[in-house]
């Protein structure tokens, strides 16, 4: 009962002609990717570790978002998730991609609180 997979990616951008070739064209993205995270975490450019967006600087920012792309592009085509029905795709995939942008926003905020708290001078840095 086995059905053929898609053989395109970026949305039909791309086709391949076999699952082979398919697959190396994904390792190539994943690949590229990673090295753009790997290159930006050696050369650190200043503006982007000079510059902060919600209390966390950019690089960082670009790092959570470049992973949150590889997280969802590895679901979407290795999970086989192109195939699905689309209430199943959006559930698995925004389902977790809402709690992690809410699990940052938490984290962002109080560790803020808690910065701002030691920095005044009400408690000790005492650890």
């Amino acid at each position: 009962m086995a059905h053929e997979h898609k053989l395109e990616i970026f949305r039909g951008l791309v086709k391949f002609k076999s699952n082979i070739s398919k697959i190396w064209g994904v390792l190539i993205f994943l690949s590229i990717i990673t090295t753009i995270e790997v290159v930006l975490g050696i050369i650190r450019p200043a503006f982007l570790v000079e510059t902060s967006f919600l209390g966390m600087h950019l690089l960082n920012w670009l790092f959570i978002i470049l992973t949150l792309v590889k997280a969802y592009y590895i679901a979407w085509d290795f999970m086989h998730l192109r195939d699905e029905k689309v209430a199943l795709r959006r559930t698995i995939v925004w389902t977790p991609i809402f709690l992690v942008c809410y699990l940052i926003f938490i984290l962002l905020f109080e560790a803020d609180y808690i910065h701002e708290v030691y920095k005044e001078g009400f408690i000790k840095w005492n650890f």
